[in-house]
């Protein structure tokens, strides 16, 4: 067999980021997340209101689209479009990231986003199949893992790490560092309230993954599974605080103002 039957990785990496086809179902794919922030946003606000409608998470927007008319075709439209972003990122994991000197970070980041976009692409899929996820499950597997040899310290590790990654989400939002992802220098062309959205966007979202990872820390250092959970969890927590009603109201509108940025990224996105 001759070494041509064998494609070359990042060649096919590049042709598949030279796609029109491609770049624009992953524009597609961040407008699935646009719709997503914004049912997650609105069941937030829902919960702090004490009307919660389902999950205040992406399994139960998810739900949400499924109950809509023509779901399981809009369901198909979201999968497929995480779909594509998820080829995106592993075609960027492949070939590199232009522009940057720390290539080895901009992988790994990519390669983390394809994982990322790749199960809200499966999850999309099990909603139009009648399956779906739940904090339920969540607790099951922070169970099995706290089960397991150093498993309380795998466990504080990923809470850990999800903190650190909302925190990265709060400074990217108030240095406004989300431009570099659009396109223009530093997002020049696009209009105040697309900035805005994005830096409201950004911390809400990071303050809520915050949350959840104090959530896995705490299931860790207490080897108690049921204080670990999703986002849904994550924001019940917050609503039972004091001024919690309030705090949650804030995080839904600015969950919410999340996915009014994705859909200006779907536009002006650096692709």
């Amino acid at each position: 067999m001759s070494e041509k039957s064998f494609p070359d990785a990042p060649d096919a990496a590049r042709r598949a980021q030279n796609n029109d086809a491609v770049r624009g179902l992953a524009r597609g794919g961040y407008v699935a997340s646009g719709v997503l922030h914004l049912l997650v946003g609105w069941l937030a606000v829902q919960l702090a209101l004490g009307r919660p409608a389902a999950q205040a998470d992406g399994s139960g927007a998810f739900r949400m689209l499924a109950q809509m008319p023509a779901g399981d075709v809009v369901l198909w439209a979201v999968a497929l479009g995480f779909a594509a972003l998820t080829v995106w990122q592993l075609a960027t994991a492949v070939v590199g990231v232009p522009n940057t000197k720390h290539q080895a970070a901009a992988r790994a980041k990519s390669v983390a986003k394809s994982v990322l976009y790749g199960v809200l692409a499966a999850t999309g899929v099990r909603n139009v199949q009648g399956a779906g996820g739940s904090s339920s499950s969540e607790e099951s597997m922070t169970a099995g893992v706290l089960g397991m040899p150093g498993g309380p310290w795998l466990v504080g590790l990923a809470g850990l790490a999800i903190v650190a990654v909302g925190g990265y989400h709060v400074v990217k939002g108030v240095r406004k560092k989300f431009l570099d992802d659009l396109t223009g220098t530093g997002g020049s062309s696009v209009r105040p309230v697309v900035v805005r959205l994005g830096q409201v966007g950004y911390v809400a979202k990071g303050i809520a993954l915050g949350v959840v990872g104090g959530l896995l820390v705490a299931a860790a250092v207490t080897t108690n599974p049921s204080r670990a959970g999703g986002l849904d969890e994550a924001l019940r927590t917050m609503r039972d605080q004091p001024f919690g009603t309030a705090l949650l109201l804030v995080i839904g509108l600015g969950i919410a103002a999340f996915g009014g940025y994705s859909f200006a990224r779907a536009r002006f996105a650096r692709l």
